[in-house]
Protein backbone atom coordinates (compact mmCIF):
# COMPACT_ATOMS: atom_id res chain seq x y z
CA UNK A 1 0.00 0.00 0.00
CA UNK A 2 1.48 3.37 -0.53
CA UNK A 3 2.17 5.53 2.45
CA UNK A 4 2.56 9.06 3.21
CA UNK A 5 6.18 10.19 3.07
CA UNK A 6 7.41 11.12 6.48
CA UNK A 7 9.23 14.98 6.82
CA UNK A 8 9.78 14.94 10.43
CA UNK A 9 13.55 15.37 10.82
CA UNK A 10 13.22 14.16 14.46
CA UNK A 11 11.67 11.31 13.05
CA UNK A 12 13.99 10.79 9.98
CA UNK A 13 17.27 11.29 12.67
CA UNK A 14 16.86 8.53 14.47
CA UNK A 15 18.77 5.21 13.70
CA UNK A 16 16.98 2.04 12.23
CA UNK A 17 16.95 -1.28 13.83
CA UNK A 18 17.69 -4.42 11.50
CA UNK A 19 14.86 -6.12 9.40
CA UNK A 20 13.86 -9.56 8.92
CA UNK A 21 11.81 -11.68 6.97
CA UNK A 22 8.75 -10.73 8.96
CA UNK A 23 9.40 -7.29 7.49
CA UNK A 24 8.54 -8.00 4.22
CA UNK A 25 5.00 -6.20 4.63
CA UNK A 26 6.95 -2.87 5.35
CA UNK A 27 9.46 -3.83 1.87
CA UNK A 28 6.34 -3.97 -0.41
CA UNK A 29 4.73 -0.58 0.98
CA UNK A 30 8.34 0.73 0.68
CA UNK A 31 8.76 -0.42 -2.87
CA UNK A 32 4.89 0.93 -3.76
CA UNK A 33 5.20 4.43 -2.58
CA UNK A 34 8.52 4.99 -4.46
CA UNK A 35 6.76 3.72 -7.74
CA UNK A 36 4.04 5.69 -6.80
CA UNK A 37 6.62 9.03 -6.34
CA UNK A 38 8.93 7.66 -9.71
CA UNK A 39 8.55 11.19 -10.97
CA UNK A 40 10.75 12.85 -8.66
CA UNK A 41 12.37 10.28 -6.44
CA UNK A 42 14.73 6.69 -6.95
CA UNK A 43 14.80 5.53 -3.79
CA UNK A 44 13.43 5.29 -0.66
CA UNK A 45 14.41 3.74 3.25
CA UNK A 46 11.74 2.63 4.80
CA UNK A 47 12.06 5.67 7.63
CA UNK A 48 10.51 7.49 4.91
CA UNK A 49 7.20 6.10 5.47
CA UNK A 50 7.48 5.98 9.25
CA UNK A 51 9.27 2.63 9.72
CA UNK A 52 12.83 2.51 11.61
CA UNK A 53 13.59 -0.42 10.03
CA UNK A 54 17.12 -1.03 7.85
CA UNK A 55 15.47 -1.60 4.69
CA UNK A 56 15.66 0.62 1.45
CA UNK A 57 14.15 0.45 -2.17
CA UNK A 58 15.96 1.99 -5.04
CA UNK A 59 15.94 2.27 -9.16
CA UNK A 60 18.74 0.20 -10.09
CA UNK A 61 19.53 -0.81 -13.86
CA UNK A 62 17.12 -3.22 -14.28
CA UNK A 63 14.72 -2.64 -12.17
CA UNK A 64 14.38 -1.93 -8.68
CA UNK A 65 15.53 -3.61 -5.83
CA UNK A 66 15.16 -3.93 -2.10
CA UNK A 67 17.78 -4.78 0.15
CA UNK A 68 17.35 -5.51 3.65
CA UNK A 69 20.37 -4.59 6.33
CA UNK A 70 22.57 -3.02 3.90
CA UNK A 71 26.26 -2.12 4.93
CA UNK A 72 28.96 -1.03 2.63
CA UNK A 73 32.34 -2.93 3.19
CA UNK A 74 33.98 -0.97 0.73
CA UNK A 75 34.21 2.55 -1.33
CA UNK A 76 36.12 3.79 -3.47
CA UNK A 77 36.40 6.95 -5.92
CA UNK A 78 35.14 9.89 -3.74
CA UNK A 79 33.66 12.95 -4.81
CA UNK A 80 31.53 15.50 -4.30
CA UNK A 81 27.47 15.24 -4.89
CA UNK A 82 24.77 17.65 -4.36
CA UNK A 83 21.69 15.49 -3.77
CA UNK A 84 17.69 16.12 -2.54
CA UNK A 85 15.30 14.12 -0.67
CA UNK A 86 11.60 13.54 -1.12
CA UNK A 87 11.24 14.43 2.76
CA UNK A 88 13.10 17.52 3.27
CA UNK A 89 13.43 20.44 1.64
CA UNK A 90 16.67 22.00 -0.65
CA UNK A 91 19.53 20.06 -1.88
CA UNK A 92 22.67 19.28 0.03
CA UNK A 93 26.19 18.88 -0.33
CA UNK A 94 27.47 15.76 0.24
CA UNK A 95 30.69 12.94 -0.33
CA UNK A 96 29.64 9.85 -2.31
CA UNK A 97 31.72 7.14 -4.18
CA UNK A 98 31.91 6.20 -7.30
CA UNK A 99 31.90 2.60 -6.34
CA UNK A 100 31.00 0.40 -3.23
CA UNK A 101 30.58 -2.81 -2.15
CA UNK A 102 27.40 -4.11 -0.32
CA UNK A 103 26.61 -6.26 1.87
CA UNK A 104 22.74 -6.78 2.42
CA UNK A 105 19.77 -9.65 2.47
CA UNK A 106 17.03 -10.27 0.29
CA UNK A 107 13.27 -10.06 1.38
CA UNK A 108 13.62 -14.14 2.24
CA UNK A 109 16.76 -13.26 4.21
CA UNK A 110 19.42 -14.29 1.97
CA UNK A 111 22.85 -13.37 2.43
CA UNK A 112 24.41 -10.94 -0.58
CA UNK A 113 27.43 -9.22 -1.33
CA UNK A 114 27.15 -6.98 -4.40
CA UNK A 115 29.72 -3.79 -5.83
CA UNK A 116 27.47 -1.36 -7.62
CA UNK A 117 28.62 1.63 -9.22
CA UNK A 118 27.41 5.05 -10.76
CA UNK A 119 24.25 6.55 -10.17
CA UNK A 120 22.77 3.50 -8.27
CA UNK A 121 25.75 3.15 -5.60
CA UNK A 122 25.29 6.70 -5.14
CA UNK A 123 21.26 6.16 -4.39
CA UNK A 124 22.06 3.49 -2.39
CA UNK A 125 24.72 5.35 -0.32
CA UNK A 126 21.95 8.06 0.10
CA UNK A 127 19.23 5.66 1.70
CA UNK A 128 21.71 3.82 3.89
CA UNK A 129 22.48 7.43 5.67
CA UNK A 130 18.65 7.40 5.81
CA UNK A 131 19.19 4.22 7.97
CA UNK A 132 21.79 5.64 9.78
CA UNK A 133 19.24 8.99 10.69
CA UNK A 134 21.66 10.81 8.14
CA UNK A 135 19.76 13.68 6.96
CA UNK A 136 20.74 14.83 3.66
Amino acid sequence: MIQPIMHDPLFLAQKSTPATPEDAPVARDLLETLTAHADGCVGMAANMIGVLKRIIAVEAEDGYLVLFNPVILKKSGQYEAEEGCLSLEGVRKTKRYQSIKVQYQTMDGKPRIKTFTGWTAQIIQHEIDHCDGILI
